[in-house]
């Protein structure tokens, strides 16, 4: 029993036009854009949860008075800027995004999927640090 291999003619696939191409760039560039915002949210965020438990840390050896601006509050503010600063790079995405021909047929992409997860982990870091004293 021979066994023969079959030849499948595959379908040659129509040329992709620059246009197609130009497009395809300026989408990936859009995402390389992204990524970029998510990276500093996440030096932000992770940023100001470390100062907070650090002085955290010292606060429980030593009680000291910081002023009106202390640890906490700068954490918070740090923390704040994180998610602020990723909120306005998920809406700027989106503007651009849409603002290319064919944007209906595009759909979301994993850096959006890791924006919402970093925003998420942002949003949960921010309560943490608002809430427990």
């Amino acid at each position: 029993m021979a066994i023969e291999a079959v030849a499948i003619q595959e379908q040659p696939s129509p040329p992709v036009s620059s246009t197609e191409l130009a497009l395809q760039r300026t989408r990936m560039a859009f995402e390389r854009t992204m990524m970029a915002w998510v990276r500093t949210a996440i030096s932000l965020i992770s940023f100001g949860f470390t100062i907070y438990k650090f002085f955290d840390l010292f606060k429980k050896e030593e009680s000291t008075s910081h002023g009106f601006f202390g640890p906490r509050q700068f954490a918070l503010s740090m923390i704040g800027t994180g998610l602020f600063v990723l909120i306005a790079a998920v809406v700027q995405r989106w503007r651009d995004s849409r603002s290319l021909p064919g944007a209906e047929k595009v759909r979301n992409s994993l850096a959006s999927i890791v924006a919402g997860v970093v925003g998420l982990m942002g949003i949960l870091t921010f309560i943490t640090v608002m809430f427990r004293e």
